[in-house]
């Protein structure tokens, strides 16, 4: 029986091996180091003659394998001469950063803006490159959608769109589910869910021609349900849910379907000190004078202290999200999730993996323990 097993456990660490050697060639095929082929041989001399058990070997190699594939995936790029990407949202944050990082790179970048006018949009056209052009795009405006399509199928018809990032979002505004006005809910959902269909929609023939990508940026608050983020969580809830399916739908193309869950960055998605008095007087007068007396003026008001202390937490470095968005781009195989920044991905895995009653203590202890209590909980503990 045990030289059954250990014979068992020789031909896995053969098949290793050999799944090793093929995953490096492959690499080297696509422009890799052969320096990594030589570091399989060394490591595998190494293990055969210092390691005499046949399970640690088979261990060790396994780890080897995962590494080597990992690294795979991270190192190639694609060439970026003749690709062209569009990218929504553009006027300031996430995608006049990621327009300009494009743009360094070689690649034809359409930045599409909500006001060509803005100070974002008017920075990019001053850069005055060759390769990035700067289009007037409000993503809820069909007849703005269509003539930029126009225009890029102008300018690309011979390649096609390589890459649609879905960009351009909005918050809302950070307080309850029941109060938040419906004007904001329905907000939340024409920009970050029917906007970015209705942009899939109208560019997925440019982006099939060129068996591109398809790229939505969305928020761990479409999987996680955060206090507070009733609308935006639903919108982006909505968003990756249709990005899954036409992950599954657009395959056949040869269209990859790729959705970002990035963490906490400083952009301007939080909005002004004065967008948020306007909207904090947008909940305070739509409210029923029975809600009003539930909630109280002063726990109403308190909602912006969430935003100051989102804005003071989160990072201003968004080099993490470009390094994703490069290799969700360019890599000859992208992963169908990224979660750049702090807690992108720990926060989901908490939610998917912990009991609800759990995970419910500990995302409320994050977000609502500096909060005041509603008026009516107050004056019943008072009681």
């Amino acid at each position: 029986m045990e030289g059954t097993v250990e014979g068992c456990l020789g031909f896995l660490y053969d098949l290793l091996v050999v799944v090793c050697v093929g995953l490096l060639l492959l690499q080297v095929v696509e422009g890799r180091s052969v320096w990594w082929l030589v570091l399989l041989l060394v490591s595998g001399v190494t293990l055969s003659y210092l390691v005499h058990s046949s399970a640690l070997k088979v261990g060790l190699v396994s780890v080897l394998c995962s590494v080597i594939h990992y690294l795979g995936r991270e190192g190639v790029t694609l060439p970026t001469q003749s690709k062209a990407v569009l990218i929504t949202g553009c006027d300031s944050g996430f995608g006049h950063d990621l327009a300009k990082c494009l743009d360094r790179a070689g690649m034809r970048v359409f930045a599409g803006v909500l006001d060509e006018l803005s100070p974002g949009a008017l920075e990019l056209k001053r850069a005055e490159s060759p390769n990035l052009t700067v289009l007037q795009l409000d993503i809820t405006n069909s007849s703005q959608i269509t003539q930029a399509r126009q225009y890029i199928k102008s300018q690309t018809s011979e390649t096609g769109l390589w890459a649609l990032v879905n960009n351009a979002g909005v918050l809302g505004y950070m307080c309850d589910g029941e109060i938040l006005p419906i004007k904001m809910y329905k907000k939340c959902l024409d920009v970050n869910f029917i906007g970015n269909v209705e942009m899939t929609q109208v560019f997925l023939p440019l982006i099939r021609q060129s068996k591109g990508r398809l790229i939505s940026i969305a928020s761990m608050a479409g999987e996680v349900p955060f206090p507070g983020f009733a609308g935006y969580g639903a919108s982006k809830a909505a968003l990756i849910s249709f990005s899954g399916a036409m992950r599954q739908e657009l395959s056949r193309w040869g269209v990859k379907v790729i959705i970002i869950q990035p963490g906490g960055f400083k952009t301007n998605i939080l909005g002004s000190r004065e967008q948020w008095s306007r909207a904090q007087e947008d909940v305070l007068s739509g409210l029923s004078p029975e809600v009003m007396a539930s909630y109280g003026e002063e726990y109403i008001r308190s909602m912006q202290q969430r935003l100051l202390h989102m804005s003071s937490v989160s990072s201003a470095d968004t080099r993490p999200f470009l390094e994703d968005l490069k290799h969700a781009i360019l890599s000859p195989r992208p992963k169908a999730f990224y979660y750049p920044g702090a807690s992108a991905w720990a926060l989901p895995l908490l939610y998917r993996h912990c009991p609800t009653s759990l995970s419910d203590r500990i995302l409320s202890q994050m977000y609502m323990s500096s909060d005041p209590q509603p008026a009516e909980i107050m004056n019943s503990c008072a009681c």
